[in-house]
């Protein structure tokens, strides 16, 4: 893959992340049912693109193979509680609420991996406050706004509670099998709560099913997973910064879902904020000191 086609596969890839929310709001049933269905036909997308791409990794190992269950709980609850997120509050305050990962991921990060958090990325952490706060001036748990904001916020959370758990157990493991393993948790858990209403979903949210999980997670995974050959990851994270932008741009089309100043202020912030995190240099790691002697635990 040439660094063009790189470019344009993690756009395509980009665009599909954000159409999450739009087929999401198309489908007429529960978000639950929704997950499932996403799930499911993401496992048949997955399972066909690690036929069709040459893998990278090795087998997991069983300590891998629990990280992973736990990964797939995790990446199921991220799904629901952004499909709650669109019923409630529609697609945009939902995908604004799911971009406040990265800050997240900043605070997390320094409290699970001991990684110093520096004062520029507790500005970034600011920032991304501050723009929330401006998508919803008044915290009232009777608004539909305020409650689909915070359904999307628990949807950032626990996206990058998932990104942090993979850097750490998913090592050398092929991503696409790794998706593939996660994606099949969700299959497995949901089965037994939607076997019962499956027959009751109308035939065209089969469609907006298929295309949530063949395009917006089989494909747009195997698309970051091979641009990510050719690109820098930084490069990778400033243009999936534009998901919400996508987002927010098909539900104004689609359904008539016109943000307001204070919806476009706060996101510009959001997103500025995770464009200037993704810039970052890596802090220096510190050199270890040499040992003393061969069987020093120093």
């Amino acid at each position: 893959m040439t660094h063009r086609n790189a470019l344009l596969a993690i756009h395509f890839g980009a665009l599909m992340f954000g159409l999450s929310g739009v087929f999401g709001k198309l489908a007429e049933s529960a978000p639950l049912l929704i997950t499932f269905g996403r799930a499911l036909f993401a496992v048949i997308a997955l399972s066909l693109a690690a036929q069709m791409l040459r893998s990278s990794g090795h087998w997991p190992s069983w300590r891998q193979r629990a990280g992973l269950l736990l990964g797939g709980v995790l990446l199921g609850t991220h799904w629901l509680t952004f499909f709650m997120a669109v019923k409630i509050a529609g697609v945009g305050i939902a995908t604004l609420g799911f971009a406040s990962f990265p800050a997240f991921t900043v605070l997390l990060e320094g409290l699970l991996f001991r990684e110093r958090t520096r004062p520029v990325e507790f500005a970034m952490v600011g920032l991304v406050c501050a723009g929330l706060l401006l998508v919803t001036p008044h915290f009232d748990l009777a608004n539909e706004t305020t409650i689909g904001l915070l359904y999307g916020i628990l949807s950032g959370l626990t996206f990058a509670l998932l990104s942090l758990l993979n850097r750490a157990v998913t090592r050398g493991v092929d991503p696409v099998q790794a998706a593939l393993w996660q994606n099949g948790i969700i299959l497995l858990c949901l089965l037994p709560f939607t076997w019962a209403s499956l027959p009751q979903i109308p035939p065209l949210d089969w469609l907006w099913l298929a295309l949530l999980g063949v395009f917006c997670t089989g494909v747009a995974h195997s698309l970051f997973v091979a641009s990510l050959k050719v690109l820098k990851a930084r490069t990778t994270a400033v243009i999936f910064a534009l998901e919400p932008v996508y987002g927010i741009a098909f539900a104004w089309w689609l359904f008539s879902e016109q943000p307001t100043v204070r919806m476009l202020a706060g996101g510009a912030l959001i997103i500025l904020a995770t464009v200037i995190t993704s810039r970052l240099k890596a802090p220096p790691v510190p050199t270890a000191r040499p040992r003393e002697a061969p069987g020093s635990l120093n």
